[in-house]
């Protein structure tokens, strides 16, 4: 089996044939037929995390069932899937409150990994998954089958995180209401997931927010009314004068960028919402708040996964992308073969991707 394995923070990704092992109770061993690159994979191998190395990052991942273990019951061998970072237990305090997606149940993959170099070294499944590689063994949790022939696995793969993200933390987390206005502060890959989550929503008008007028363009095809190049003007005043002066209903930060959380709360009218949506570097965690903004009703509050169950909101979104409301096949810039991986990495590095896809 071959994947991609990071032996250094910082280093290019070398492709080689690590093993992996059985699935063991509960758990799905998958061909991988597409794994997407995510922003989180990329701060996990630059180091900005932590963490040990070797290990494997990539978990947007869509493939095909190869071997079940003993106790799987949701999955077969051939069955087409998703497979999620997001794995629960159905038994602990968030499970059973119906908030899976913060499950705090014990799982055997949290102390152990199926990888191993061939000299026996463990290799960490980075951020639960490492999908960087031809297989992958998960929790059964972790994977909900495609419900549709017709939805290519590439595709697919994006349900894994970023479209579930970003359109979860319109429809789940901040449930925006019909005719709002909305805000979104970078719209890569997830931030152009909340746009077209906004558009869904209803939302009446829709505010992009970037620094590349590439993306920009994008997002008036994800359903933006209205783009601000924050480079060329400040974006809160921007956004106050498109709102009015009150300030849209909802923000969403959609890149991991303190100062980007800081302004989502004042371009929000009293009684509005800002969401924090990208997932920060550990260097760039401390964000200033102006306390008046909040005592005037305004709240901010975090979206971890778009506040997603996967069994229940993957078959839905994959429902709206087979009636032509949800775009998937729009978000891949490029296809890339395993070996190709660093040169797909430094692409979204340069801002040059939405999605850039490994293939199999």
């Amino acid at each position: 089996m071959k994947a991609a394995v990071c032996h250094e923070f910082g280093e290019p990704l070398i492709v080689e044939e690590p093993e992996i092992d059985p699935p063991q109770v509960g758990e799905v061993k998958v061909d991988v037929a597409a794994c997407a690159i995510c922003h989180s994979d990329i701060h996990l191998v630059r180091g900005e995390w932590g963490g040990k190395t070797p290990v494997v990052a990539g978990h947007e991942v869509a493939g095909v069932v190869s071997e079940v273990g003993t106790g799987v019951t949701g999955v077969q061998p051939q069955d087409r899937v998703v497979v999620s970072l997001l794995r629960s237990c159905g038994r602990c305090f968030y499970c059973s409150i119906g908030r899976p997606y913060n499950c705090e149940g014990d799982f055997a993959l949290k102390r152990e990994t199926r990888l191993h170099l061939q000299d026996g070294t463990p290799v960490a499944q980075g951020i639960y998954t490492g999908g960087f590689a031809e297989q992958v063994v998960v929790d059964q949790s972790q994977v909900v089958r495609v419900p549709s022939e017709q939805i290519p696995l590439d595709s697919a793969s994006l349900l894994a995180c970023g479209v579930a993200t970003g359109v979860g933390a319109v429809t789940n987390t901040a449930r925006v209401e019909c005719g709002s206005s909305v805000v979104v502060l970078g719209v890569g890959g997830v931030g152009l997931n909340c746009v077209q989550g906004a558009a869904l929503s209803g939302a009446a008008k829709i505010i992009a927010v970037d620094l590349l007028d590439s993306k920009l363009e994008a997002a008036r095809g994800f359903g933006a009314t209205h783009t601000i190049n924050a480079g060329d003007e400040d974006p809160v005043a921007a956004v106050l004068e498109l709102t009015g002066g009150r300030g849209a209903d909802y923000a969403f930060a959609a890149i991991g960028v303190s100062k980007v959380i800081s302004q989502s709360t004042e371009m929000i009218r009293k009684g509005g919402v800002a969401v924090v949506v990208g997932m920060p570097p550990n260097e760039d965690v401390a964000c200033t708040i102006n306390a008046h903004t909040l005592t005037w009703g305004r709240t901010l509050k975090g979206s971890f996964m778009g506040s997603t169950r996967l069994a229940v909101d993957v078959p839905r979104l994959a429902e709206l992308y087979l009636q032509g409301r949800l775009k998937l096949d729009e978000l891949i810039t490029g296809r890339y073969p395993l070996e190709s991986i660093n040169e797909a990495i430094e692409s979204v590095e340069r801002g040059e991707a939405l999605r850039n896809v490994i293939v199999f």
